[in-house]
């Protein structure tokens, strides 16, 4: 951890932090904020370690699952599976309703 003159960890704000870890400024704050992350108080603001840093990144490390190896072409694929297609119905638009009055008050006229 770095240090500065009189054995203080150095501190960083969110937004240097967040470049440091390849997020926005904002997402660095609301994680903080919902107390997901750890972080350092100071003077009313965020304030993050080189060891917040790194505990961070740590924390939201994505490790990848054992998969089974292949051992040949196509060892893994699925069989393919057959989709029945339900028969296809032929919409009609509906009259609009003051076309509908109009016709029933011509037919009522005559």
């Amino acid at each position: 951890m770095n240090r500065t003159g009189g054995g203080r960890p150095q501190t960083h704000r969110p937004a240097a932090a967040a470049k440091l870890i390849g997020c926005s400024e904002w997402w660095l704050k609301e994680q903080a904020r919902k107390r997901r992350i750890p972080y350092a108080w100071i003077g009313g603001s965020y304030r993050f370690t080189d060891q917040h840093i790194t505990e961070i990144i740590t924390t939201f490390e994505v490790r990848p699952e054992h998969q089974p190896t292949r051992t040949g072409i196509g060892a893994t694929r699925k069989p393919r599976t057959v989709m029945k297609v339900a028969p296809v119905v032929e919409l009609r638009a509906r009259i609009p309703r003051r076309t509908r009055q109009a016709q029933t008050q011509n037919a009522q006229a005559a």
